[in-house]
């Protein structure tokens, strides 16, 4: 932009969706609020934009960017006339939730209003929803504003690395559906994606497998694809993404796995495991071949180093720490650790992971960061494989914890809630991407409710959003990945934003095929609606 004034005219040339005014507007995810006219405004070929505030300009910035990525043209010309077709005011004087918004379509044209930035990027997203393909808008009012406060997508690359411009393309789909947080797990057994500087090893060698378990047998299967796999972020290139994500109104969550799903960074620097072994990057899925030994001190202190590397890229308040499937076998063998819960009063091995999480969590918390798990970290048994000794650990989680269900039952997610915890709620039945159609149909996914019918109603604040997973043990490549992940990608979107009584799925999946056009014209090749709502 080549000069800053506090009035804005973009003229932007636009490629646009057909909609009729006789129509019911629907727009993914639904509003809270919306009312229709049967009248249309029209826009000019040029479409002149007007914004109120120089802190706008970023937004600007987006819109440019957009033009050029959805192919609508666009020459953006600065002007102080107000005789605008779109307006976009920044409203100190509303009182909105962040991502709330107003929007209005009238014979004076369009106008969007918020209290916030964000509201006016999510305002601009329905814009874009509205528009004709004659460039005509149907008159509307709507008031808008999410359900929940997270609305979230997690992109496991611990498993098989995707690459920045995979990772670009899904924020891109995320912001168009007005998802805000984007869930990066960026470790695992199988493989360490991010660079840490004191630790070069981390990425020599934990970033590389010589081989992968496949086959359609999954995790019983003998076949190995004798192909190497490897891949890492640069620290250069997270920033640029962080960047990339802001820009678009979403938060980067790292997840940086402890005390199990460890084996990559063990077998960068064997002293960081229980087992005193030697071990390879795993080349087969399923839980850890080792599991950090929290009893070191020197463990410790990596981590802790690990996480002032991350917090420094990452400005997310959050940080996850993972620490579901933690194998206790290994624990179980070491004389080290046995003696060190000794010393402390550490009863079972849940105790000593719930005091192990409890010193990360303060370490975070005197960063200024807030801890977030996967719900084993209460100290709860959920596994099959564990201990019954292992059920119900003493030691207290620390308070301000986010708890991230995965598994267990609605008493687990009581008890999280009566404890004071903030929970999402990421079920694995009904949020996990890496399933299959016939397990979790799109019509499944709409349907899910983060707050479970039999939660009680004095917790439901307790309940903070949703995530949806892409696992990625069984999903090589992108291409695969796009077509578990979307449509259903769209579904998890209104369930986190549109208010439950306003969900229409039949409204919803007469939408969705504009959606798959779009995305067959970026390059994603979604499972066709006949697949994704298999019954």
């Amino acid at each position: 932009m080549k000069t800053l004034l506090s009035s804005v005219l973009v003229v932007v040339l636009f490629s646009l969706n057909p909609v009729l005014s006789q129509e019911k507007v629907r727009i993914i995810p639904q509003p809270a609020n919306i009312s229709q006219k049967n009248s249309v405004f029209q826009l000019d070929r040029q479409l002149k934009l007007h914004v109120n505030d120089m802190r706008l300009f970023a937004l600007v910035n987006y819109i440019d960017t957009q033009a050029v990525q959805e192919d609508l043209g666009g020459v953006f010309v600065v002007s102080k006339s107000e005789d605008a077709q779109l307006r976009l005011k920044l409203d100190s004087g509303r009182q909105d939730v962040k991502g709330g918004y107003a929007l209005k379509v009238d014979k004076k044209g369009v106008t969007v209003r918020s209290s916030n930035e964000t509201g006016l990027f999510y305002g601009l997203q329905s814009f874009f929803q509205l528009i004709g393909t004659d460039g005509s808008l149907p008159f509307v009012t709507i008031n808008d504003a999410p359900r929940f406060a997270w609305r979230a997508f997690m992109l496991d690359e611990g498993r098989y690395f995707k690459g920045a411009e995979q990772v670009k393309k899904l924020l891109d789909e995320m912001a168009r559906l007005k998802m805000n947080v984007f869930h990066w797990h960026l470790v695992d057994d199988q493989g360490w994606r991010i660079e840490i500087k004191k630790y070069p090893l981390l990425t020599e060698i934990g970033s590389t497998r010589p081989s992968t378990q496949v086959g359609p047998d999954q995790w019983r299967s003998e076949i190995q694809s004798g192909v190497p796999h490897e891949g890492y972020y640069t620290q250069e290139e997270i920033k640029e993404i962080v960047k990339y994500a802001a820009e678009r109104h979403i938060t980067i969550v790292p997840e940086i796995e402890m005390p199990g799903h460890s084996s990559a960074a063990i077998a960068a620097y064997p002293w960081l495991g229980s087992s005193g072994k030697k071990i390879e990057v795993p080349i087969k899925f399923g839980v850890s071949e080792d599991i950090y030994k929290v009893s070191d001190p020197k463990v410790y202190n990596f981590l802790t180093d690990v996480l002032d590397e991350v917090i420094a890229l990452f400005p997310s308040e959050v940080v996850h720490i993972g620490g579901d499937e933690a194998k206790y076998d290994h624990w179980e063998n070491s004389a080290e650790i046995k003696a060190y819960m000794k010393e402390n009063g550490l009863k079972t091995f849940a105790d000593l992971q719930v005091a192990f999480t409890n010193r990360i969590s303060k370490y975070l918390e005197g960063k200024g960061k807030r801890m977030m798990g996967w719900n084993e970290i209460m100290g709860q048994n959920i596994h099959d494989y564990q201990y019954k000794k292992d059920d119900g650990a003493e030691e207290e989680l620390a308070k301000g914890t986010v708890v991230h269900f995965w598994k267990g039952n609605i008493k687990l997610m009581t008890q999280a809630a009566e404890e004071g915890y903030d929970i999402v709620n990421s079920a694995n039945w009904a949020t996990y991407l890496d399933y299959p159609y016939v397990s979790i149909s799109l019509k499944k996914a709409y349907d899910f409710n983060p707050i479970p019918e039999k939660l009680d109603t004095k917790y439901h604040n307790r309940i903070k959003g949703l995530g949806c997973q892409m696992w990625g043990e069984w999903i090589p490549t992108s291409g695969y990945m796009d077509y578990m992940v979307f449509p259903r990608i769209a579904a998890y979107a209104e369930v986190g934003w549109t208010p439950k009584k306003q969900k229409d799925f039949d409204g919803f999946v007469a939408e969705l095929p504009k959606f798959m056009e779009l995305w067959k014209s970026k390059g994603i090749y979604p499972a066709p609606l006949s697949k994704a709502n298999r019954k």
